[in-house]
Order: structure tokens, then C-alpha cells, then sequence
């Protein structure tokens, strides 16, 4: 062969045999390696060629070549965490709204006066600073922003659970599990936004003839909202109406708070006790001073 040296009376390989054979076999190797190399790099390029001739492969990829990148909030918004993240923050607001709310009317049992300064008070906040009634009318458009994206994030998250689960468990699992108030937590809140509508023409707007002391004045020349409280819930059917909704505020409330701290995260079976004191007591409270107001009305304690 060429390029072999024999040696013939021994029958093998010298030295100068092996390192030709050796050298020969690493050349080979580095040809085959190198070979490999140019074949990989040309099915990348085939691939790459492949994927740009039939575009995305899928919906994601469309939307992301397709849209400009959004604000990160609007982003974030987008996804199941940010709503989560959007009604816990807006729970928040709400609920200190609420609770406020419920001690601000305690001055009804105070008397008529203290009730009607309490409200002149309010619509007199950072005058004159502001113009009169200007920071009031802000407070009241940060807390219907609030709800409006409070509700729209609920809607949005349950389509995206019906989405993912689009067929039903088909056992008591669910109901098993949850509590009542978790499972009535759609119903009560529309029956919370009713009533709120309501109130608002009730007591805030007095449209039409809902409620004719609404804009009145007390001796003091103030606004009479002691006079307009106590004409609205004379009438029995509003105080029912008043103190069932209050009742589905409560059942809201209460899964409200406890589901607060899984949104954001303080979820540890080791504060299960206290989340659930703190939701009840929280409920409790709120239906409690609400569910008073019209009881008093009634059983003639005021107005």
C-alpha cells in the first residue's frame, strides 16, 4: 500500500506505520467534523428560509410582529395577574370608601345639624383652594373609576376562566369547596351595583320625584341631608330594598377581603384564621351601621 512501510519478517507494523495510519485517521476525523459543521449551518439556513416564507406559526407571534408594544401597565393589564393585581388595588380604594362612608352617616344619630354640617363639610373640602364642591366631584370620579375598572376586571377574569374551562366540572367539587359567598359573589355585586345606582338618585341627584328633600334646606340654611335620609327610608319598600342590599354588600365584602390577600399574594394557610377574622369583622361592621339606618328610620329612633 501506499504510504505504508512494511516490515516482513516480522509481520507487522513498524513505528513509521503506526504514525502514518495515526495521522491520516485525525485528518479524517477534522474532514468529518468539519463536513458536519457545513451541513448543520445549511439546514439553519434552510429552516430559517422555511419560517420566513410561511410567517408566524402561531396567533402570538402574529400579534407580537403586528402590534406596537403597549404602555407596560395597559400590558400588564392584559394578562390574568394584572386583574388580579387591578381589582385587589381597587378593592382596597373601594372598601375604605365604604367604610368611611358607614361612619360618616353615624352623625345621623347625632342629630339633624351634625348630620348637615358633616355634608357641608364634604363640599367644602380644600376651599377655597378649590372651588366649592370641586374636590368632592373629584373623589367621586377616582371612585367610579375605580368601580368601572373593578367590574371590568371581574367580567374580563371570568371569561378568561370560562375560556380555560369551557366545560363544567361534572361533580359537587366546586360547591363543595367554595364557600357561598364565593359562588354568589357575581350575583351580590350586581345587586350592590343596583342599589348603588339607586341611592344615588335617591339621595345624591333627587331625579324626578325619587326624592323631593333631596336639595332642601334646614333651618341653618344648609342642606338638609338628615331631612332627605329620613324621607327616603320612611318608605318601607326602600328600607327593605336598603337592608337586602346591605346584607349583599356584607356576603361581597366578606369574600372580598379574604380573596384580597390571595390577589397579592399573602396566601399562607398559616394566616387562613386571621383572613378570616378579619373579613368577617370588616362585614360585619359595614352591615351592621348600614343595616341600622333604615331600622332607626322605621322604628321612629330618628327623623
Amino acid at each position: 500500500m501506499r504510504g505504508f512501510v512494511t516490515v516482513v519478517d516480522s509481520g507487522a507494523f513498524s513505528a513509521v506505520d503506526f504514525r502514518a495510519t495515526g495521522a491520516r485517521g485525525v485528518a479524517s476525523k477534522r474532514v468529518h467534523r468539519a463536513m458536519n459543521r457545513i451541513r448543520f449551518r445549511k439546514a439553519q439556513v434552510t429552516m430559517a428560509q422555511t419560517v420566513m416564507k410561511r410567517g408566524p406559526v402561531s396567533g402570538t407571534a402574529i400579534e407580537r410582529t403586528a402590534r406596537k408594544r403597549k404602555p407596560f401597565l395597559i400590558d400588564l393589564y392584559g394578562t390574568a395577574v394584572g386583574k388580579k393585581y387591578v381589582m385587589a388595588i381597587t378593592g382596597i380604594g373601594l372598601l375604605g370608601f365604604v367604610l368611611f362612608h358607614m361612619i360618616g352617616n353615624l352623625k345621623m344619630y347625632m342629630g339633624q345639624s351634625d348630620l348637615n354640617h358633616y355634608a357641608h363639610f364634604l363640599e367644602k373640602l380644600l376651599y377655597p383652594i378649590l372651588p366649592e364642591k370641586a374636590m368632592l366631584w373629584i373623589l367621586r370620579g377616582g371612585l367610579l373609576t375605580m368601580a368601572v375598572l373593578h367590574i371590568h376586571a371581574a367580567y374580563s377574569l371570568t371569561v378568561l376562566n370560562k375560556q380555560a374551562r369551557p366545560v363544567k366540572y361534572q361533580s359537587e367539587r366546586d360547591y363543595q369547596v367554595a364557600s357561598f359567598a364565593s359562588r354568589t359573589m357575581r350575583y351580590t355585586g350586581i345587586i350592590v351595583l343596583l342599589f348603588l345606582i339607586w341611592h344615588l338618585l335617591d339621595l345624591t341627584f333627587g331625579a324626578g320625584a325619587v326624592n323631593e328633600y333631596v336639595g332642601t334646606k334646614d333651618s341653618e340654611g344648609l342642606k338638609d341631608v338628615y331631612g332627605a335620609v329620613a324621607f327616603s327610608l320612611e318608605r318601607v319598600p326602600v328600607a327593605v330594598f336598603y337592608i337586602l342590599a346591605n346584607i349583599a354588600l356584607g356576603t361581597h365584602l366578606f369574600h372580598g377581603v379574604w380573596s384580597l390577600f390571595q390577589s397579592l399574594g399573602w396566601n399562607n394557610p398559616r394566616f387562613n384564621k386571621w383572613r378570616r377574622a378579619v373579613a368577617t369583622s370588616f362585614a360585619t361592621i359595614i352591615v351592621v351601621g348600614n343595616v341600622s339606618f333604615p331600622i332607626a328610620v322605621l322604628a321612629g329612633v330618628v327623623g
